[in-house]
């Protein structure tokens, strides 16, 4: 292997260092799951938070809107909302005798579906083509979303009362599903005795701005990835659609999300060429969700299990 190549522009880097840092210093004690969170916004892909309440999914999201200086938009999911309460509805206006569209909060950049397990799925599916494809489409007229668009969505454990199970076609459109969990001692005694997180995230500023997420999604797309790695990656997929407890392996879909976010997460570590461990390190992020188990069996350790067996060509 040759020695690493630094990124093309020092500067971008400088800035994606200073976000990485500023964000850290609001979400203590998480900088793997903070990095998978750039990683994830810089690969233009969509970000599935789950845990139980209270340890800072929601902080997350509004750090990254700040950091990153984006329009940004939270709804919170309920069981009652409806699809044109995220979407907007056509509304008739007597004078002219036209429908006039009324967007809904989807129009921003980055969006919070906070605890989006709360909806119905019905609900749930009407994000569905804005995360696919960057557009909502309402009385048959498609309305374009602004660029980029990022969705970030909280999500509480299934054993909580009032939840509802988010469809697979729904989940497939998360490039990648982070688990906070609790802070270590270090960090939770910091968050104790120190400043208000709400007057922390008032007080941020951008260090990036959307000229440089452009700038780095495209630095992403021309980070190297050699033949070997390529085969490694399929492996990988190739085992997910044996393995007996798996009912339904990764498609090439997820497999396309997960070579953009080992690509990003390169990029993010100072490299322009993808290496074994950056696939390590986002497969069972990439994958877990996108799993469908048989009966009895977990998605993130069959996740885990594949990734120890396959080994590196």
């Amino acid at each position: 292997m040759s020695a690493p190549k630094p990124i093309r522009d020092d500067s971008i880097k400088r800035r994606l260092d200073a976000g990485l840092e500023q964000v850290n210093s609001v979400l203590l004690g998480k900088p793997r799951q903070v990095k998978l969170a750039f990683t994830c916004l810089i690969a233009r892909g969509h970000l599935l938070l789950e845990d139980v309440p209270g340890v800072g999914k929601t902080t997350l999201a509004h750090a990254l809107a700040a950091t990153f200086d984006l329009d940004f938009q939270r709804i919170q999911f309920t069981s009652d909302l409806l699809p044109s309460d995220i979407i907007g509805v056509s509304v008739y206006e007597r004078d002219g005798g036209t429908f006039r569209f009324h967007p809904g909060p989807i129009f921003t950049r980055l969006l919070l579906a906070d605890e989006i397990n709360r909806a119905s799925p019905k609900t749930q599916s009407a994000l569905l083509e804005a995360m696919a494809e960057g557009q909502a489409t309402v009385d048959g007229v498609t309305h374009a979303l602004p660029q980029p668009f990022f969705v970030v969505a909280t999500q509480n454990p299934l054993d909580l009362a009032g939840t509802f199970p988010l469809p697979d076609s729904q989940l497939d459109r998360f490039m990648l599903r982070v688990n906070l969990d609790y802070p270590d001692a270090a960090a939770e005694r910091a968050l104790l005795s120190g400043a208000d997180r709400r007057d922390i995230l008032a007080q941020l500023q951008p260090t990036l701005d959307g000229a440089a997420l452009e700038m780095l999604y495209i630095q992403s797309l021309a980070t190297t990835v050699s033949p070997a790695l390529l085969d490694y990656l399929q492996a990988l997929l190739g085992a997910t659609r044996r393995h007996p407890d798996i009912r339904v392996g990764l498609s090439p879909r997820a497999g396309l999300s997960l070579l953009a976010a080992s690509r990003a997460w390169a990029l993010a570590s100072g490299r322009d060429y993808v290496v074994p461990e950056d696939i390590q390190a986002l497969f069972v992020p990439a994958a877990s969700h996108r799993l469908i188990p048989g009966k009895g069996a977990h998605r993130e350790a069959i996740a885990r299990a594949i990734l120890a067996e396959v080994a590196v060509g």
